[in-house]
């Protein structure tokens, strides 16, 4: 996908986790006292991942997993943990070498943390596919034709998140209250259930996947939902 308003934002995000707040999100995704605010977006965080983890089978021994937009790689250290052999995806080079850092040991041959586009065709196909919080940025058009991309090279679930638009989260984005205004993430772009689902089923991969599991999760100033493609 090579669409201009992706492509401007992805270099948004690569600006902001790179260079902006990498300080502010090694400390939201540790165990390090943070203020109250980032306490319940680590809290949302800690959950919607659970979630995700759950969605997944418990054994994944020989399953090969996309973590697209890994971060700090939490989630794939979990998936790992399981079997699976996982690729990490990210925009960001220092998160990743944060991500390196926090590697348990033994798990180093079972995760592979590769910096670039989590739509880049190269990385291959995968049994499956989590994109938590990482198209949360991208308008719905953009975000639909991304997960349109990634389901085609995914064989058995892809799940992902995105910003549910709510009387709340509306005013929250509008009033930029969701950090600080200097270390503020690119805007979030609130989407309805509805329309999301109406975009994914008019992309060229509806007729490959059917909607599976959704949940929301609120933890205050995280609000987040989850949907679960499921491969035919």
């Amino acid at each position: 996908m090579a669409a201009v308003a992706y492509q401007q934002r992805r270099g948004e995000l690569e600006t902001y986790f790179d260079r902006t707040a990498l300080e502010a999100w090694a400390k939201l995704t540790s165990d390090a006292p943070v203020g109250s605010i980032r306490a319940t977006v680590r809290a949302g965080r800690d959950r919607m991942r659970a979630t995700l983890l759950d969605w997944l089978p418990r054994d994944l021994a020989g399953a090969r997993l996309l973590d697209a937009g890994c971060g700090t790689g939490s989630l794939s250290v979990e998936a790992a943990r399981r079997g699976a052999d996982v690729i990490g995806v990210d925009l960001s080079p220092k998160l990743l070498e944060l991500a390196r850092s926090r590697l348990p040991a033994g798990l180093e041959q079972r995760i592979d943390f590769r910096p670039g586009d989590m739509l880049d065709a190269s990385l291959g196909k995968f049994d499956f596919v989590v994109a938590m919080d990482s198209l949360i940025h991208y308008p719905a058009q953009d975000m639909a034709r991304a997960v349109s991309e990634l389901v085609a090279r995914t064989g058995r679930s892809f799940a992902f998140t995105f910003a549910p638009r709510t009387p709340m989260l509306s005013a929250m984005h509008a009033a930029g209250r969701l950090f600080p205004r200097s270390d503020r993430a690119p805007a979030i772009e609130p989407v309805s259930p509805r329309r999301i689902t109406h975009l994914l089923h008019n992309t060229a991969e509806a007729g490959r996947w059917r909607i599976g599991r959704s949940l929301r999760v609120k933890s205050s100033f995280y609000i987040s939902e989850a949907m679960e493609l499921v491969v035919r």
